[in-house]
């Protein structure tokens, strides 16, 4: 078999991700590009005599060194001997698209282009000679439909032949005479140097004029170095002279008229574009008026679907581990290893994964919602209030709709922030909205206290976390993170009608992460609980007697002015510092599963709590310090502990005011 290491690249929301879930299925793995902290996805399948080998590129609109991820896409396609790049383009916004597809033509790179999306391109009217596409591009082109799969076959095929034949497009473009003679002039100083020459001349030659920074550095090292930087100065004051504007202006317009003509030659549009079916939704949607009720209704019908199909397969679980542990107590002879094993490990790790429903269905949702386009609007409505309330724009806050799922790559989401100060506060913020590791402590809390009222106590709290972040990110914005904030451009994806195996793809790999965690942090954390309910061997199992009672009695008065100085509360706490799904494991340590109630936690926490206390406890949880892997990715952004520990105060001492607050201003309400 053949090995071919194919890229895939294009911006984003072209579906690039969907045609690398298509080719790959589940033989895919997410990590980091090696000493980077943008993400990796990586398949593999085999198609005839080849394994192919499949790097999802991070989504650009350029390949400038202005972002982590562009520089990632640029190196991938010079220094890792890629056979083929696929360039993912969507044919509805063919032109946007170009831009990107005429800077890998700079590059040299072997493009076979996947144009994707084409039935929205006919809707609005946009015809598309392929054939006279291919001719004046110089590459293959390619019609797909990445959600059916149509055209991938001919894809594949032609991605083989262009692997054993590489063309080299970059000879097809075309910058018009004046600009084309200087850049000969610096292409002929370049080509001196055999070092210079990993890439095209004129690829090199366009980024020093656009003063490429990590071109530059290469070039300093070579031996025609000065010859080199004195003529790009030297052409760089002729282009400002003859056209009034900047080097780098002059090559982007020549880019666009060179993308101009082709469009004009092979693509037949309407004079007026007719209102697209994307258009008359976001009327509605984006309604400076409707936006904000349209998105409560939308996360409410969310919560609600996720508890009320949830609940009966929670049960189930729940029930079955508890007769799992019934089964497996009734043929240990031994007290300890009967107590290790049905209190310590199924009632830890079980009392968490009893959630996994929920879970699912949690990610399963956010998904959709992400894949259809609308989680873009949430964040394109919110700019204005945020900008105007916080003093931060609308992006910061698609990190924070991340943070929804895990505060991990939500963190590291915040890297695409221009501006660092701002993404240093969008980094503080995200701990603050609820990930799905916290779902199964509102579960426990929700079925014990307010199960008339699931779906409604859940929002409460989400929107708790949104509302305290802004709050937060207002005192911050006026204290620490002083300065304007850049504008907010963000592109709107057009709806689109969600493919099942993406969304399947995306829950599957965020489940994943949950299970593993269960089968890791969870179980040990279960382990060490269980070890510090025992002992000293002879007291009762769980009691205030036990080591765990009598940590837990240290530290209870501490919380006691918030509604929960109880023992079991406080050892809950400090053991979510490692994970919050540990939160619940704490309570399905304490209540075991061998004993008679099969309510097991949630009679515990009737026991221990009030209604007020409990949502004290679900906002504290929800506020406090997250755990140790986000707070890892913190210090990994940052590459400063300083800032995970401004973080871990910030988050610590807003959750004692908030649900001080709470609890407090609920007893003189009467809700005591």
């Amino acid at each position: 078999m053949t090995e071919l290491i194919i890229g895939l690249a294009g911006n984003p929301n072209v579906g690039k991700t969907t045609v690398f879930n298509r080719l790959t299925g589940m033989r895919q793995h997410v990590g980091n590009w090696p000493g980077k902290t943008v993400e990796r996805a990586e398949g593999h399948f085999s198609h005839g005599s080849y394994d192919y080998d499949v790097v999802d590129l991070p989504g650009n609109y350029a390949l400038s060194a202005h972002s982590m991820e562009e520089i990632v896409s640029r190196d991938f396609i010079v220094d890792d001997d890629s056979d083929v790049i696929i360039n993912v383009v969507d044919a509805a916004n063919l032109e946007r698209n170009l831009y990107l597809t005429v800077q890998m033509m700079e590059l040299g790179a072997n493009l076979v282009m996947a144009l994707n999306m084409n039935d929205f391109a006919k809707k609005k009217d946009h015809i598309i000679d392929i054939k006279m596409m291919s001719e004046l591009l110089g590459l293959p082109v390619i019609e797909v439909n990445a959600k059916t799969g149509d055209g991938f076959e001919e894809l594949l095929t032609t991605v083989e032949k262009q692997a054993a034949n590489p063309i080299d497009s970059s000879a097809k473009l075309s910058y018009g005479d004046e600009l084309r003679e200087h850049l000969g002039d610096l292409q002929a100083l370049i080509e001196k140097d055999n070092n210079l020459l990993d890439v095209p001349s004129v690829w090199t030659a366009i980024k020093l004029l656009e003063r490429d920074s990590i071109v530059i550095e290469k070039v300093q090292g070579s031996s025609q170095s000065s010859a080199i930087m004195s003529e790009t100065d030297k052409v760089a004051g002729h282009l400002q002279s003859l056209y009034s504007e900047g080097a780098e202006e002059v090559i982007a317009n020549a880019r666009y008229a060179f993308i101009g003509g082709l469009m004009a030659e092979a693509v037949k549009r309407p004079a007026v574009e007719k209102e697209s079916t994307t258009d008359k939704i976001d009327k509605i949607v984006t309604n400076r008026i409707l936006a904000l009720p349209i998105f409560a209704i939308i996360m409410w019908l969310m919560f609600q679907f996720t508890y009320t199909i949830g609940a009966p397969f929670q049960d189930l679980i729940d029930e079955g581990f508890g007769m799992l542990a019934e089964w497996i107590g009734g043929f240990i002879a031994n007290e300890y290893l009967a107590s290790f094993i049905c209190d310590g490990i199924i009632g830890g790790v079980g009392g968490v994964l009893t959630f996994l429903p929920i879970i699912i269905l949690m990610f399963l949702f956010l998904s959709i919602l992400e894949d259809c386009g609308y989680l873009a609007r949430a964040a394109f409505s919110l700019d204005k209030i945020m900008h105007k309330l916080v003093g931060l724009h609308g992006k910061a806050f698609i990190p924070m709709i991340l943070g929804f799922g895990c505060g991990v790559p939500a963190i590291m989401a915040t890297r695409t922030m221009e501006n660092e100060g701002d993404r240093m506060l969008a980094m503080m913020l995200v701990p603050f909205m609820s990930c799905t590791a916290r779902l199964p402590i509102y579960a426990i809390f929700i079925a014990a206290f307010f199960a008339e009222n699931q779906g409604t106590v859940l929002l409460a709290i989400y929107f708790l976390g949104i509302v305290v972040a802004l709050i937060v990110a207002a005192i911050l914005k006026r204290t620490m993170f002083k300065g304007l904030s850049t504008p907010f451009v963000m592109e709107l994806p057009t709806y689109k009608v969600p493919s099942v195996k993406g969304v399947l793809l995306h829950t599957w790999e965020k489940v994943k992460g949950f299970l593993r965690k269960a089968g890791t942090i969870i179980l040990a954390c279960s382990i060490v609980l269980w070890a510090l309910s025992i002992f000293p061997l002879g007291v009762e199992y769980g009691s205030a007697d036990s080591v765990l009672g009598m940590i837990g009695s240290v530290i209870a008065p501490i919380f006691a002015p918030l509604g929960f100085g109880t023992w079991q509360a406080a050892v809950a706490i400090i053991a979510g510092l490692a994970a919050k799904e540990v939160v619940v494991a704490t309570f399905g340590t304490l209540a075991g599963m061998e004993e008679d109630d099969e309510d097991g936690i949630t009679q515990l926490v009737h026991d221990t709590f009030t209604p007020l206390s409990a949502f004290s406890f679900m906002a504290f949880t929800l506020l406090y310090t997250p755990c140790f892997a986000a707070i890892g990715a913190i210090k990994q952004e940052t590459n400063s502990y300083k800032w995970a520990g401004i973080m871990c105060a910030i988050t610590l001492v807003t959750a004692y005011i908030v649900s001080f607050l709470i609890y407090n201003v609920g007893l003189l309400a009467g809700f005591g």
